[in-house]
This record gives C-alpha cells, structure tokens and sequence, in this order.
C-alpha cells in the first residue's frame, strides 16, 4: 500500500514494503518478530536496525513473500 499520498515519511525498509504492496502484518506472520518491530522499522527516525536474530527473519521472510534477493544492507547499516 502507498502511503506516500498521505506525505507519511518511511525508511528504506518501510518504502520495500509498500513498494512490494506487502503489509506489516504479512511480514510479522511470516517472520516471527513483533508487531512493534516491524512498525518501528518503518519509520524514518529509527536510527537503530533490528538485531541481528531479527533481521535474519525478517530478511528471510521478505526473500519468501517476494522472491527477491533482499540483503541486511538494502535497508539498515551494520
């Protein structure tokens, strides 16, 4: 979903998701991590990525929903 019309800042992460029309909720069901975590990754201010045992589910996660080749470093800094 684009939220873009609505002038809602996102981050990278959060831009992958409406660009692949993927809800929060399809990465939270598919990748284990909380609701909260996901949602905080979304948003712009988010200075700090996940740990490293989340974003190897949510990485993993969003390589099944969309087939693509996602790395840690398209989205977060190490």
């Amino acid at each position: 979903m684009d939220w873009s019309f609505l002038g809602k800042k996102r981050s990278k992460f959060g831009r992958f998701l409406d660009k692949n029309e993927l809800t929060q909720q399809e990465v939270v069901k598919r990748s284990g991590v909380s609701r909260g975590t996901i949602s905080r990754l979304c948003q712009p201010e988010s200075e700090d990525g996940p740990t490293m045992k989340n974003a190897s589910k949510i990485i993993r996660a969003l390589r099944d929903l969309t087939g693509k080749d996602v790395h840690f470093e398209d989205f977060w800094r190490m």
